[in-house]
C-alpha cells in the first residue's frame, strides 16, 4: 500500500512539474573597484532567479519569482536577525514576488515596487558592476516604499499606451495608516519620437518621518540612438520646521552598434527635510556588448554634499565583465 501511495505521489508531482513553466536565469560579475576611502580591490557577484508561471482554464495567468541572492531562512519564524531572508517571515518576503493577471489587469504582491516607483523612470542609463554610476544625487524613485515591512500589493491596468497603478504597503502593527500609491504611465510615439511620461504619488500617516511624495518623469529616444531622461520629485517631511525635499535628475545616453555610453546628473535640495542641506553628483558608464550574454562595463560616480555646513565629497569606479545566463 505504501509503495502504491509513494508511486502515485511521485507521479502527481512529476505531472505538476511537467505542466508548469519554470525558468532559471542568472547573472555574474567579475572585475575591480575602488574610490575615495575604498582600496582598489576585486569585485565578484552572482545572482540566480527562479521564475514560475502558469495559466488557468479561464485564461487567468499566474506566477512567482524568487531571487536567490537573498538568504533563505526558516519560513515558520518571524524574527531572527541575520537569518532573515526571502522566505523567513510570511509577512515580509524579500526578493520574492507573486502575481495573477487577466487581460490588461494584474495584481502583484511581495517585494515589488509601489505605484510611485512603477510609474516613474529613473534618470540613469546603462550598467556598472558596483552601480558606481549611482551617486549622492541619484534617486531610485523608491518614494515611501519600505516605510513598513517592504511587502507591497500593487494593481496595474494597461489600456493602449497607458498603464495605471494603485498600491498599498500596510503597517503590520496596525498603529499607522498604510502607504497608498497612485501612478500612471504613457509609452508611445509623438512627432516621430518614442516618448514616455510617468506621474506618481504616495501618501501615508503624518506620524511617519515623511508622509507624501509626488513626481514626474519624461524620457525619449531619438532616431539617431540618443536617449534622454528627466526626473523631478518632491517629498514632504513631518518634523517641525522641516522643508520639502526636492530632487531633479537628467541622463543622456548614446548607443552605436555594440557600444553604449551615458552620463547622468542629479541633485537633492533640503536633504531629508533639512533646510539648506544638499547632495548632488554625476556618473558615467561605458558598456560594450561582446555577444552571447557577456558585456564589458566601466562605471564612475562622483558625489558632493553639504550637511550642516560641512562639505563632503567622494568618488567610486568599477571595471570588469558582466555575464547574463
Amino acid at each position: 500500500m505504501k509503495s502504491i501511495l509513494f508511486a502515485t505521489t511521485a507521479l502527481v508531482a512529476t505531472a505538476g512539474i511537467a505542466a508548469a513553466d519554470v525558468n532559471l536565469t542568472g547573472s555574474a560579475e567579475m572585475g575591480i573597484m575602488g574610490g575615495d576611502g575604498i582600496a582598489d580591490q576585486f569585485h565578484t557577484d552572482i545572482d540566480v532567479t527562479f521564475g514560475m508561471s502558469g495559466e488557468a482554464d479561464n485564461g487567468l495567468s499566474f506566477g512567482a519569482s524568487v531571487d536567490l541572492d537573498e538568504e533563505i531562512g526558516d519560513n515558520n519564524a518571524t524574527t531572527g536577525g541575520v537569518e532573515s531572508g526571502a522566505t523567513r517571515d510570511d509577512t515580509a518576503h524579500g526578493g520574492a514576488t507573486m502575481f495573477v493577471a487577466y487581460g490588461g489587469a494584474k495584481l502583484t504582491m511581495g517585494d515589488t515596487d509601489g505605484a510611485f516607483d512603477a510609474a516613474m523612470n529613473e534618470a540613469i542609463i546603462g550598467d556598472s558592476l558596483g552601480d558606481n554610476h549611482e551617486h549622492g544625487g541619484y534617486n531610485g524613485n523608491a518614494g515611501l516604499d519600505g516605510m513598513y515591512d517592504g511587502q507591497i500589493a500593487r494593481f496595474d491596468y494597461s489600456f493602449d499606451a497607458f498603464t495605471g497603478y494603485l498600491s498599498a504597503e500596510v503597517d503590520d502593527s496596525g498603529n499607522n495608516d498604510p502607504v497608498w500609491g497612485l501612478g500612471v504611465k504613457y509609452s508611445g510615439e509623438l512627432a516621430g519620437l518614442t516618448l514616455g511620461v510617468g506621474l506618481g504619488y504616495q501618501t501615508t500617516d503624518e506620524d511617519n518621518p515623511a508622509d507624501e511624495v509626488w513626481g514626474i518623469s519624461l524620457d525619449t529616444t531619438f532616431a539617431n540612438g540618443i536617449v534622454a531622461i528627466a526626473n523631478y520629485s518632491s517629498m514632504n517631511f513631518t518634523a517641525p520646521g522641516a522643508k520639502d525635499m526636492e530632487h531633479w535628475g537628467v541622463a543622456f545616453g548614446y548607443t552605436m552598434n555594440a557600444l553604449t555610453v551615458a552620463v547622468n546628473y542629479g541633485e537633492f535640495d533640503n536633504l531629508a527635510g533639512v533646510d539648506g542641506d544638499t547632495s548632488k553628483g554625476w556618473g558615467l558608464i561605458a558598456n560594450y556588448d561582446l555577444g552571447g550574454g557577456i558585456e564589458a562595463q566601466f562605471g564612475y560616480g562622483d558625489s558632493e554634499a553639504e550637511i550642516g555646513g560641512v562639505d563632503l565629497d567622494a568618488d567610486t569606479y568599477s571595471l570588469g565583465l558582466a555575464m547574463s545566463f
